[in-house]
C-alpha cells in the first residue's frame, strides 16, 4: 500500500514545471489554438502540431475553444504524470518490495512473484480503499479555486489558469510537513521560468511515452503476444477472466 501511495504522490510531482500564468511566455501553455501550434514543433519537430480529429475546435459542452483546449491540456498533463508513476511503479514492484510488515497484524507486502496488477488484487480491501481515497483527495484538491471558498486555490485551467499547475497545501486546516507535491523542501524556489518551461516540455513528452509504455505492459499481460517486444518479459495474468487492477474486486 505504501508503494502505491508513493506512486500517487509522484503523479503530481512535476507541478512546479509549469510557468506562471503572467506574464505570458512564448513557450508557456495557454488555452489558444495559436499557442498549441507554436508549442507543437517544440515538443516534436518532426510531427509538430497534430490534431487530425480537430478536437481543439470541438467546443466541449458548448463552451469556448479556450475552455476546451485548457481542459484537454490539463487532461494530457495529468494522464502523463499518472502514466509515468505507473510505469516506474510497475518496474519497481516487479523487482522489489518493502521488507517490513504492510499491516498491523504482520501481513507482508505482496511478493514480487506476482505481477503488479496481481499485487494490487492481493492487497487487503481496506488498503485499496485508503489508496483510492487518497488519490481522490489529490484530485479534489487540485480542482479548488479561489472562487470555491479557499484562499490558496488556483485559477481554473479552463478559465485562464495554467494547465498542470498543482496548488500548494496552504488551505489544509492542519499543519503538514510539506507544502508542495513537487518541491516539498523548497529546493527549487529560485528556478527560472525558462528552466521550468523546458522541464514542462520534457514532462509532456515523457508522459506521452509513459502512456504507451504502461499500456504496452497491460496489453501484453492481458493479451499475451499482443506486444511482441514484451513477450516473455511481462507475465500473463493467471486468473481466467481477470481484469487488470479492478479497483475493489
Amino acid at each position: 500500500m505504501t508503494k502505491l501511495a508513493i506512486a500517487a504522490l509522484l503523479a503530481g510531482s512535476a507541478a512546479a514545471f509549469t510557468s506562471s500564468p503572467a506574464p505570458k511566455s512564448t513557450v508557456a501553455l495557454h488555452e489558444t489554438k495559436a499557442d498549441l501550434k507554436e508549442l507543437g514543433p517544440k515538443l516534436n519537430p518532426v510531427v509538430g502540431y497534430f490534431d487530425p480529429l480537430g478536437v481543439a475546435d470541438s467546443a466541449f459542452w458548448g463552451k469556448s475553444d479556450e475552455f476546451t483546449i485548457g481542459w484537454l491540456r490539463q487532461a494530457e498533463i495529468k494522464h502523463g504524470r499518472v502514466a509515468m508513476a505507473a510505469f516506474v511503479g510497475y518496474c519497481v514492484q516487479s523487482n522489489f518490495n518493502f521488507p517490513w510488515a504492510m499491516t498491523l497484524d504482520g501481513t507482508a507486502f505482496p511478493s514480487t512473484s506476482l505481477s503488479p496488477p496481481e499485487q494490487w488484487d492481493a492487497l487487503p480491501l481496506a488498503s485499496r480503499i485508503q489508496i483510492i481515497l487518497f488519490v481522490g483527495f489529490l484530485e479534489f484538491y487540485s480542482e479548488l479555486t479561489p472562487g470555491g471558498g479557499v484562499e490558496s486555490g488556483l485559477t481554473h485551467y479552463t478559465k485562464g489558469g495554467v494547465p498542470g499547475k498543482y496548488p500548494t497545501f496552504d488551505a489544509i486546516p492542519h499543519s503538514i510537513p510539506f507544502k508542495s507535491l513537487y518541491d516539498p523542501f523548497g529546493l527549487h524556489t529560485n528556478m527560472s521560468a525558462e528552466s521550468k518551461e523546458k522541464r514542462l516540455r520534457a514532462e509532456i513528452n515523457n508522459g506521452r511515452l509513459a502512456q504507451l509504455g504502461i499500456f504496452g505492459f497491460l496489453c501484453e499481460q492481458t493479451i499475451p503476444g499482443s506486444v511482441p517486444l514484451l513477450k516473455g518479459i511481462v507475465p500473463a495474468i493467471e486468473a481466467k477472466g481477470a481484469i487488470a487492477m479492478a479497483p475493489l474486486s
